[in-house]
Parts: structure tokens; sequence; C-alpha cells
């Protein structure tokens, strides 16, 4: 199988887990993270406050996600979302990472066209977000386009399986993968290596199947409902801290427990109502 290279200029290691604040995350030193048995921790982030925070706790690759169609604005889908939208909130995260590796997502349309089309548009993102890299759906359909993107020096993360921007052609959020459908989403994942990806997310397919892809490929696998044997984990953070209610996979843990964030406000409410909110200490003096 053909190697993704990584160009020289990218060469720089991260820090590991125990040194989070030593260097920044890069392509190469997420690849060295696999080949050393290093888990890779991933969320979303879709402003400066919350990419501040979740670069701080540790987490390696902060993905500017095209789901913020969904938490953020509140649509059923991913497909309404802009590539203004995507370079605004792409941006804002860019200011609040100091060690997290930033990616942005490419939205629907943009990278049908291939070629000179979607080099474009991912030049617009590279330079009006200072983000580190895209990330594209799709498997072999994608290939080509992945491997004129990465020939122009932009590192792109793919995505297989479950590729939510194609939830009406696969008549909803549905499971990827099984039986004999696996040898297509294998194939994906193959073809996306040998273009040039320098990971590949895998969302919505059976463990062992993501097992064997991550076995098979040298570049780093990041699971989304895909199991414990990926070489990295993404979630959703709207769903890690359990504020988007509208749809919860069953592969979503909520970290926050008993909805703290939902029960804060209600003290707040309450605190308001009856007049013990704000108090001396939190008001000023003449």
């Amino acid at each position: 199988m053909k190697r993704a290279i990584v160009p020289q200029s990218m060469s720089a290691l991260p820090a590991s887990p125990a040194g989070a604040a030593a260097a920044p995350v890069t392509v190469p030193g997420l690849q060295r993270m696999k080949r050393e048995g290093v888990r890779i921790v991933s969320t979303t982030a879709y402003d400066f406050s919350f990419a501040r925070l979740l670069d701080k706790a540790g987490v390696d690759l902060l993905l500017v996600g095209d789901s913020l169609g969904m938490v953020i604005q509140g649509h059923s889908t991913t497909l309404p979302v802009t590539l203004e939208q995507m370079i605004y909130h792409t941006a804002a995260v860019v200011r609040g990472a100091r060690r997290a590796m930033v990616v942005c997502d490419m939205p629907f349309g943009f990278c049908h066209g291939g070629g000179v089309a979607v080099m474009d548009a991912a030049v617009r993102v590279l330079k009006e977000t200072g983000c580190h890299g895209v990330k594209l759906e799709g498997g072999v359909r994608m290939a080509e386009t992945i491997r004129f993107l990465w020939e122009q020096q932009v590192p792109v993360l793919a995505h297989v399986g479950l590729t939510p921007q194609s939830v009406h052609a696969f008549g909803g959020f549905k499971v990827q993968g099984r039986g004999e459908d696996a040898e297509r989403v294998m194939a994906d994942a193959v073809a996306v290596a040998e273009a040039g990806a320098f990971a590949v997310v895998l969302e919505g397919i059976p463990a062992p199947l993501a097992r064997r892809i991550t076995e098979r490929l040298e570049i780093p696998t990041i699971g989304i409902g895909a199991g414990g044997q990926c070489d990295g984990q993404v979630l959703v953070m709207h769903d890690l801290l359990g504020i988007y209610e509208e749809v919860v996979p069953r592969f979503v843990k909520c970290y926050l427990p008993d909805r703290t964030v939902f029960h804060a406000v209600g003290r707040f409410v309450d605190d308001v109502r009856s007049g013990q909110f704000p108090t001396e200490e939190h008001s000023f003096t003449e």
C-alpha cells in the first residue's frame, strides 16, 4: 500500500499527553502517535472560549465540524452550512487553540467539483482561518480530490463510513459497513489513505470492521461510533457535555453527570427570581 508522504516543512512532533503544553500537535505528530500506540483525543469546537478550554484539557485535535449546522444553528442535517460560516467559526477556534491541531470541515458541495474549485475553497479556509488542514467526506469517489490537495500541500483528514453529508443518500443516519457492505467501507478507507490523507475518521461502522481498517492502514484512524480499537476517538463537544438533546446516538457518552449545565442555569434562574443574586459581593460600591 502506498504510504502518504509528509512534507519536511510539517515535521514537528507533538507533545505527549504528559507534556501537553510543550509543543503543537502536527500532521506527522499524529502519525507518530499511531506508531507509538498513543491514543489520539479529538472533539469538535466552534468558538474561542471552548477551544481554549478543550486545548488546556489536553485535546490533541480540534475539529470544526459542519455539525455546527445541527448543534449551533438548529438544522436537522449538516447540509445548510456555508463556507463562510465554516471560516468564521474555524478562525475563532484557531485563536483559542495553543497546542491542539485545528481542522476545518469542508461543507457540502465544495468538494464535488474537484480540482481547482476545491483548491480555491481550501486555500480560503487555510489563509483566512490559520487552521492546519481540512476534512473531506467520502472514500473512493473523493480519492482523486484528496490526492490533488495533498500534492498542493493541503493536509486532508478523510471521513468514511457514515458520512453525514450523504444522509439523504443513506436514507438517514444509519450504521454503514455491515455484512457485504464492509468491503465498500474498507475500500473507501484504503483509497483515501493511498491518496494522501494524513488520517481518517471512521464513523458509524461495526467495531470489528474498524479494527481491521486500523490494522491495515499506516495512517491514524479516529473513531466515532466505531468501537474502541481505533487509534483515536472524537465526540461532538455538545454530546460529551450533554448539551444537545435532539439526537443522542448510541455511541455518545455524556461526561457531565445529571446534565450539570442545565441544572446550573436552573439555579441561576432560581437565584434571580428569589433575589439571591446578585448579592453585595457581586455589586460595585460608590
